[in-house]
């Protein structure tokens, strides 16, 4: 069975007609990345050589976490942002030789609020809250597919830390160590919680999130 293959049998039966896995064409591109490739389609894309580097428990919870974004509907889009700042700001332009202050006031209205969801969608600290949500749900999806919770938390915290160590830019690695950290709190929170309900504390420890 070819990579590929493999990880089409990890989707979730709800995501199998229509998210698809495919090899990255782009040059240099990303371990794993997203797109929305038609109505109601996404395509994984996975630059193959440098994900076979990744142990495969890694490599299944980083892949998780990607369906994650898609079941919570964080997929990053082509938006028409850009298109109606350009069209604003044009006709703002337009509208200063014209001189018909309504028509520029609608103009600016327009690339206002173009600029204000670009601002939005781009914004550092939503990213990072679209990310731990997904990494909430490559949890979900792990334990779905057999994995106890103590090795769900342990293969995504190893995948961090393995991501960590390979990123030179110091924006994404703190990016990879911010969501390791709020993993670290997620499995303390789950350990309590099982523990109450075991009334043990061999369940999950924040140690397994680092993988020792």
């Amino acid at each position: 069975m070819s990579e590929l293959q493999r990880l089409k049998s990890l989707l979730p039966p709800e995501n199998e007609s229509w998210v698809f896995i495919e090899a990255a064409a782009a040059i240099n591109p990303p371990l794993i990345t997203l797109e929305e490739i038609g109505r109601d389609e996404v395509e994984i894309q996975i630059d193959l050589e440098e994900w076979e580097n990744y142990a495969i428990d890694h490599r299944n919870l980083l892949f998780w976490h990607e369906v994650g974004k898609i079941q919570n509907d964080a997929i990053p889009r082509d938006g028409w942002e850009m298109a109606a700042l350009a069209i604003g700001l044009g006709g703002a332009i337009g509208e200063l030789w014209v001189q018909d202050g309504l028509l520029l006031l609608l103009a600016l209205g327009l690339s206002g609020f173009a600029g204000y969801r670009l601002y939005i969608k781009n914004n550092s600290e939503k990213k990072l809250q679209d990310a731990i949500f997904a990494d909430e749900r490559a949890i979900d999806l792990a334990c779905r597919f057999g994995y106890s919770i103590p090795n769900a938390y342990k293969s995504l915290g190893g995948a961090l830390k393995e991501l960590i160590e390979k990123t030179r830019k110091k924006k994404k690695r703190s990016f990879f160590e911010d969501r390791l950290e709020a993993l670290r709190k997620s499995a303390e929170k789950a350990r309590s919680e099982l523990s109450q309900q075991e009334g043990s504390e061999k369940s999950v420890s924040s140690e397994n999130v680092y993988g020792q």
